[in-house]
């Protein structure tokens, strides 16, 4: 707590230096990634805080943590005797953290923050908010001279992504940025995020985790494609690679130089909800700030890709009933925990051709840690799994030829009434976008109603997203694409694969949730237009045993009955006898 104390204290020491009245340090990194290498963790080395999700304050004389609540006991064990308290979001005292930060100063204050850390359009409504209380805003890094022992920038090597999986060639995908760049009459696209870099240069790498990825800025002209990437990083075999599809590679931190030196007019295209705030500043040209066309090129899988994700949901299924074969037989024991299975599923999985890792950490709640959306069982919390009660469980894969994400229920014993209704009114929801069919134009805010009526007409709900899209062998979280009550301006488009995950959840007994990934699909033309729909990928049992039949309507028993039936065909080839038979058990018709 000692080192905690210390470092805030040199911290209001850089800012009464440098005449700073309050500095924001969000759990945030340069490319708009979701899991953060450890060099750039600057707000869990201020405060001690760790959780994923979280931003600190500091004035000089208070400090902050915002947590939402997932983090709750996290924050107030882990920032004790810090310095710094938690502010926890969505409770009725608990001020917005701009406006806090507003009211504590006074006008011609001045506020920083390092503008690596914040996204353009972050950093710009951070800045109008301020300047309507009459206090400044500025850039400045106060991190970099206190904190001595910093880990090094991730150094992990790169390797080509094989277009036998990718379905395009890099070069195929530059010409398509180009022809982006034509259509929105700009002239370069500035990049930061790894995932936008991955897919554009199929290459993957090993520097974050769950997200195969590398540390890289990019750019790409007309006349010139530029990734810039450490040499540590890259072999001769990749040097090579580059070349032959006429990109250059400069070093990671050049584009610092390069970008002060675009010619006056050129008209740069930057996404910022992603470009960092400092690469930003770099930029002296016109800028159109609008979504990445990679990220909406990447966003819609081509033929190959989509074929490499129904090849990997046969692996992960019949990985999963290996795993759920082997739970039930030893839940009895009394020693299984939440992460002893989470280890478990992972060598089940480990064991299918071209797996690579998991596209997230397995969330496996038992009992009353299943009713905590994004828990994570550590050592502290580790509940053991018995027969009794209800197994939320929550994982992915990493194939080379796609990336899974699914979430199953389940109950070892008899449900109660409760459990089973409640189930199977998640169910409905979750059939209820299975079996969508919408016009082209639709947006994912305008199905999400088919996901929660189920539970709206009798006063229920959950407080997260129905359905994220997915990349393929990329991060698990893809956008722009998603299903939620948001308002999102995306269309859903063929090609656009999304997750179908409605839940419910009752503090301190239980969770419940259903999740299979979904393709965007053409259906049908009518005198009245083009219509879509989805088809599920995900292959694996939703449990019979949690479901109530009386809720559900005929057509949502067919569509569960055909849903299982495709289950069992298509995993039954390539499993022994003894497996399918329990998987005959598992998908008979109700």
């Amino acid at each position: 707590m000692n080192d905690i104390k210390n470092r805030l204290v040199a911290l209001r020491h850089q800012m009464s230096k440098n005449d700073i009245a309050a500095y924001i340090i969000p759990g945030t990194d340069p490319h708009a990634g979701e899991y953060i290498p450890d060099y750039w963790k600057e707000r869990d080395w201020i405060s001690g805080f760790t959780g994923s999700a979280g931003t600190a304050a500091v004035t000089l004389d208070k400090a902050f943590v915002w947590v939402d609540s997932r983090y709750f006991i996290q924050a107030d064990d882990q920032l004790k005797g810090t310095g710094f308290a938690a502010m926890k979001m969505g409770l009725p005292d608990t001020p917005d953290m701009l406006k806090w930060i507003a009211g504590e100063l006074k006008v011609g204050d001045r506020v920083g923050v390092n503008p690596l850390l914040f996204s353009v359009n972050a950093y710009a409504t951070m800045g109008k908010l301020f300047a309507a209380h009459g206090i400044s805003f500025s850039s400045i890094d106060l991190i970099k001279d206190i904190w001595s022992d910093r880990p090094a920038i991730p150094s992990e090597k790169v390797f080509a992504f094989d277009v036998k999986y990718a379905g395009k060639s890099c070069s195929e995908k530059i010409a398509l940025v180009r022809k982006s760049l034509s259509d929105t009459q700009t002239d370069m696209l500035v990049l930061n995020a790894l995932d936008d870099i991955a897919w554009l240069f199929n290459i993957r790498g090993n520097d974050v985790d769950y997200n195969p990825v590398t540390t890289a800025y990019a750019s790409v002209s007309f006349d010139k494609s530029v990734i810039y990437i450490s040499s540590d990083k890259i072999d001769d075999n990749l040097k090579a690679y580059f070349r032959s599809n006429d990109v250059l590679v400069k070093d990671y931190l050049d584009i610092y130089k390069d970008l002060p030196n675009i010619s006056t007019d050129t008209k740069v295209l930057i996404d910022g909800n992603k470009l960092n705030q400092s690469l930003f500043e770099c930029i002296k040209t016109e800028v159109v700030n609008t979504l990445s066309p990679v990220a909406a090129l990447k966003s819609i899988k081509n033929n190959v890709e989509i074929e490499g994700v129904r090849n990997a949901m046969i692996k992960d299924g019949v990985a999963l009933t290996r795993f759920f074969i082997w739970l039930e037989n030893n839940v009895d024991s009394g020693t299984l925990s939440e992460i002893s299975i989470s280890d478990k599923l992972y060598k089940f999985r480990a064991e299918q051709d071209l797996f690579y890792g998991e596209s997230f950490s397995t969330i496996a709640g038992y009992a009353d840690h299943g009713a905590i959306v994004h828990y994570k069982a550590d050592d502290s919390s580790d509940a053991n799994i018995l027969p009794e009660g209800i197994l939320l469980l929550d994982s992915g894969g990493q194939y080379l030829d796609g990336t899974t994400d699914i979430t199953r229920t389940i109950s070892f014993d008899t449900p109660t009434s409760q459990q089973t209704a409640d189930f199977t009114l998640v169910l409905k929801g979750h059939i209820g976008i299975a079996t969508a069919v919408f016009p082209i134009g639709t947006r994912g805010s305008q199905l999400d109603i088919l996901a929660r009526k189920a539970l709206w007409d009798r006063g229920m709900n959950y407080g997260h997203g129905t359905g994220h899209g997915v990349g393929h062998f990329l991060n698990v979280h893809e956008g722009p694409q998603n299903i939620r009550m948001d308002e999102n301006s995306t269309i859903l488009q063929p090609g656009m694969i999304i997750s179908n995950e409605p839940g419910l959840y009752r503090k301190g007994e239980y969770g419940i949730r259903t999740e299979n990934l979904i393709l965007v699909v053409e259906d049908q033309t009518t005198d009245f237009g083009e219509f879509l729909k989805f088809e599920t990928l995900t292959l694996f049992p939703i449990d019979i045993n949690l479901i109530d039949k009386a809720l559900l309507t005929d057509k949502e028993i067919l569509w569960l009955n055909e849903y299982h039936q495709m289950v069992y065909d298509k995993l039954s080839p390539y499993l022994n006898t003894s497996e399918k038979e329990w998987l005959s058990q598992k998908t008979k018709a109700i």
